[in-house]
């Protein structure tokens, strides 16, 4: 054992059925206590590490009862100092209200071997409204520890203005309260590990002053293990939009009579049986690339430490970007090229079903595809040069495949383990208007990008280049969402340096 290695240890208290639990859990990463919608759940002082060193350091958090009657408690504990208060404290409430006395043993507990103590509270409430907080902030004095207050329920991630606005209040509220050093938010069910690590930068300052070496190397070890798995997930995006990039599906050339059955179809006349081997085609591209989002999208949620899967999500909308890669000549373009677009139309408009029959709204999208066909038809055959029909993923649709992968990583870096098993959920409004502001300064870098897609060497390339955009992409929106944060947490030649 390191003779200068040192356990700090946090006390997280909070008055009963606040959260506490659910909030260790997303902190420590794993499943600890019970949780349950009632009170008085956790009814023991356990300690679990979170965090430890190579020298021998270990951030300890404690999950303690919560406070029930805290006028009551505030009052006993106020009364304890005296021969009579001790005498109600240590056998009157022992035998006559255990659940009383076990309350008060918790607090002496947090009393004795707390460094820090992390006061969560429900930020859904009026501070003015929650009564119970002011004689808690009297326990809390007994206690005589330095207090980080966490804003607990504040609901799905909001702009910063808004989260601003509840912070401002408690903060308020609190301003009077001497052992309160700061007022943070931290929701247990839709944290981010920034937030986590702006705890952690707060602390710092709050730990006591020889321990504040190890505390260092504690947060050190923490930063480093927790952009490990930012560059792990980075670098997962990057795998996956190149291999999308990349994929193609060759179209079977079903001669003159497969045109006049694409033809029937464009018109609204079609056989069952008879398959269209473009819309096959597409199809296989769009099943490939469902399985990819969902098996990619499960490596991402083993990364962050979270149970579940997926799901089965309706694949994104993006039928209208397929690229069809085909030797055409020009009088045919106009006809045959109608018949194409119309049956992306088609395709587009069952996918937004969930299904790929490929049977409804083709004349109007045939009608529409065949104004433009003459100059497609050329631009593919002089800049593509395709020999071999075949199908792929227009840059459309890969901008909107990053843009949908970034969002992916916000959902499930910002889902706290407490919440229990990954579920999929309405990605906030804010999230989608900033991940395609940022995106868009890389607009035209990413054209070059794509433009490596037919050459031997392609996915290495691609997907070395998308790692790169995907990781500065990342590290400002997370910037933009918490100012300041990214930055100042960043090790030393990190990636969110």
């Amino acid at each position: 054992m390191n003779p200068m290695a040192q356990t700090i240890q946090l006390s997280l208290v909070s008055h009963t059925n606040v959260g506490k639990t659910t909030l260790a859990r997303t902190l420590l990463g794993r499943d600890i206590g019970h949780v349950r919608d009632e009170p008085h759940v956790t009814d023991t002082v356990d300690s679990h590490a979170m965090v430890r060193t190579a020298q021998g350091d270990v951030l300890l958090l404690w999950d303690t009862p919560g406070f029930g009657d805290s006028a009551r408690l505030a009052k006993r504990l106020a009364q304890s100092e005296n021969p009579f208060g001790w005498f109600l404290s240590e056998v009157w409430d022992r035998y006559r209200d255990r659940a009383f006395w076990s309350s008060q043993q918790a607090v002496r507990n947090v009393r004795e071997s707390a460094d820090i103590v992390l006061y969560l509270v429900n930020a859904a409430e009026d501070p003015a409204d929650a009564g119970y907080v002011a004689p808690e902030i009297r326990i809390l004095q007994w206690i005589g520890k330095p207090v980080v207050v966490l804003l607990n329920q504040l609901g799905r991630p909001r702009p910063a203005a808004e989260e601003a606005a509840d912070l401002a209040r408690w903060r308020e509220h609190l301003a009077t309260a001497s052992c309160v050093r700061a007022v943070l938010p931290l929701d247990a069910f839709a944290r981010c590990w920034v937030q986590e690590g702006v705890l952690l930068s707060e602390l710092a300052t709050t730990v006591p002053a020889d321990k504040r070496a190890a505390f260092e190397r504690l947060r050190a070890q923490w930063l480093v293990e927790r952009v490990q798995v930012f560059d792990a997930s980075v670098a997962e995006l990057a795998r996956r939009l190149a291999r999308a990039a990349t994929d193609r599906e060759p179209v079977t050339d079903a001669g003159w009579s497969g045109k006049v059955r694409e033809l029937g179809a464009a018109l609204g006349i079609r056989r069952d049986g008879q398959a269209d081997p473009k819309a096959v085609a597409m199809s296989r591209l769009a099943e490939r690339l469902d399985r990819d989002i969902r098996a990619s999208a499960d490596r991402l949620i083993v990364l962050h430490g979270l149970g579940g899967h997926a799901g089965a999500e309706i694949l994104e909308r993006l039928a209208e970007h397929y690229a069809v890669r085909e030797r055409l000549s020009e009088g045919k373009a106009a006809t045959i090229g109608g018949i194409v677009s119309g049956a992306l139309a088609g395709l587009k408009a069952d996918l937004a079903t969930g299904g790929l029959t490929f049977g409804a709204g083709l004349l109007a999208g045939g009608v529409l595809g065949a104004l433009g066909a003459a100059g497609l038809a050329r631009g593919y055959n002089m800049v593509r040069g395709a020999g071999v029909s075949s199908v792929t993923w227009t840059d459309e649709v890969l901008e909107r495949l990053m843009a949908s992968a970034l969002l992916g990583y916000l959902a499930v870096a910002h889902y706290g383990r407490g919440r229990g098993d990954w579920a999929p959920s309405e990605y906030p409004p804010h999230w989608q208007s900033l991940v395609a502001e940022v995106l868009s300064q890389y607009e035209e870098g990413m054209r070059s990008v794509w433009s490596h897609r037919g050459q031997s060497d392609g996915v290495a390339e691609i997907e070395q280049s998308l790692r790169e955009v995907l990781s500065q992409a990342a590290t400002a929106i997370l910037e933009r969402l918490y100012p300041g944060a990214a930055g100042r947490l960043a090790p030393s030649g990190s990636a969110l340096e």
